[in-house]
This record gives C-alpha cells, sequence and structure tokens, in this order.
C-alpha cells in the first residue's frame, strides 16, 4: 500500500512539473535605440494563460537558437514592410512603406528556426506576411495599387485599434471558425500589403470582401524547409488590439497558442 501511495505521489509531482506555463516569445522591434514590443500582444498573452517574452532583434544564428530553446510559443508581431527585391525578388513599387532590414532578416531567421523546432507559431499582421516571405510566397507591395477591384478600406486611420471597421469571411473548420464560432467577423485594419502568392504547406482560411487574405493556417508540411510539424496560423487583422480592449471575442487565438504551446 505505502508503494502506491509513493508511486502516485511520484506521478503526481511529476505532472506537477511537466505541466508548467509556457513562455510565449513576442518578436520586437527597434526604435531609437529601444527595442520593445506593443502592451497590447504581452497583455493579450497574459490573458490566455502565458507568460510574455519580449525577443530582441539580432540576426545572431546563436542568440537565435538560445532563444528558440528558451520559448514554448512565438508570436511575430506586425510592423514595417519587407524588403520585396531580397525576398521574393520583385522591384519596389513607388508606394513601398519603410523597410527596416536588420528586421526583416531577423524576423525570416527567428520564425524559421522555431518552425523547425517545432515551436507553434501565430503570426499577426506583418506577421502572416512574414509566413508567405519567409517560406516561399510573396505579398502585394501595394493594395492600393495592385489589386485593382479593391474596395475595402484596409487602413484604418485613427479609428481606435480596438474598434473593427470591416468583415472577413472564415471558412468552415479553420482554426478562426473553432475560436470564433462563425464564419464571418469584424477586425480591425492597419495595412497596405497582404499575402499574394501562398507557400506550399499554408492554406488561405479567411479572406476580406474584396478578397485579400486574412487569415492562414497550416495545410501540410512547408515543401523545402525544415518543418517540425507544428502549429503555424496567421492573422491580417490585429486580434490582440481587440482583446487588449475589452473584447475576449478573439482571445481564443491566444489560448489556442498557449495550448498548443503548453504540449
Amino acid at each position: 500500500m505505502k508503494r502506491i501511495i509513493i508511486s502516485l505521489a511520484v506521478i503526481l509531482t511529476a505532472m506537477t512539473i511537466n505541466a508548467k506555463t509556457p513562455v510565449i516569445g513576442i518578436s520586437g522591434f527597434t526604435n531609437s535605440g529601444v527595442c520593445s514590443a506593443n502592451m497590447t500582444y504581452i497583455k493579450s498573452v497574459r490573458q490566455a494563460g502565458g507568460v510574455p517574452l519580449v525577443i530582441p532583434v539580432t540576426s545572431d544564428d546563436a542568440q537565435i537558437e538560445a532563444v528558440v530553446n528558451a520559448v514554448d510559443g512565438l508570436i511575430m508581431t506586425g510592423g514595417e514592410d519587407f524588403d520585396p527585391l531580397k525576398w521574393y525578388g520583385e522591384e519596389p513599387l513607388r508606394a513601398l512603406g519603410e523597410v527596416v532590414p536588420e528586421r526583416d532578416e531577423f524576423d525570416v531567421k527567428l520564425v524559421r528556426a522555431a518552425v523547425a523546432k517545432g515551436i507553434p507559431v501565430l503570426g499577426i499582421c506583418r506577421g502572416e506576411q512574414l509566413l508567405a516571405v519567409a517560406f516561399g510566397g510573396s505579398l502585394w507591395q501595394d493594395i492600393p495599387s495592385q489589386v485593382g477591384e479593391s474596395f475595402v478600406k484596409h487602413r484604418q486611420g485613427s479609428t481606435t485599434s480596438s474598434y473593427g471597421t470591416h468583415s472577413i469571411s472564415i471558412d468552415k473548420g479553420s482554426f478562426l471558425e473553432k475560436v470564433t464560432g462563425s464564419a464571418k467577423a469584424t477586425v480591425n485594419s492597419f495595412h497596405h500589403q497582404a499575402v499574394k502568392d501562398v507557400p506550399k504547406g499554408l492554406k488561405v482560411i479567411a479572406r476580406s470582401a474584396d478578397g485579400i487574405v486574412e487569415g492562414v493556417e497550416r495545410s501540410g508540411r512547408l515543401e523545402g524547409y525544415a518543418d517540425g510539424g507544428a502549429l503555424i496560423i496567421g492573422t491580417q487583422f490585429h486580434p490582440e488590439c481587440l482583446v487588449a480592449g475589452g473584447d475576449p471575442y478573439y482571445l481564443g487565438i491566444f489560448k489556442l497558442l498557449v495550448e498548443e504551446s503548453s504540449k
């Protein structure tokens, strides 16, 4: 009897140790000598039950490897435009915005390392675009000048980021349909670029009324890249702003990431 009790105690202790709160890395950006990430990402991770960890920009492979070994999940955040010439072989258009080469390299190295290790990844806005850029896809450099029939306002300007301004259609059975419980949703919008060519291994699961990609997820293995097979999801909109603004509707996205990262 004593042996049974001792064995149960050992098992329960092991379960307690293994059931740690997952650490969710959040890709940072640099500005005027400061490396940071918006508090909206941090608040959303905390509300979902994870521990947020902001990752400073670096091109050092050893540093990136150390970071990947220290986190359980990863959020790739919004920000500047990607260099189209370097990353998907297109000449830059006049409407191309600010490009930060150091961040481009950091983001691509970081997300590739995370995917290779089997760490769950959530890409938001630029982060969703990164999923295309880093794994063989491409972007619309500028929606207004390149997508002629586009009629949805994809930059809501000074309207508060916690308010949705246009609708999206969501595929049945996708992660977005599961976490929202709906085939349609209202989202915020702060971009002029978007995913154009989707890499093999990812699929589009949400679009705006004018056809712009608003959500992607894994459909198979990423061809030509090391792939650990973990969760890969992306949104063009900013669910963290909506969650941090008091709307729990999209909190399920972050709960999904935290849940997958705790496995």
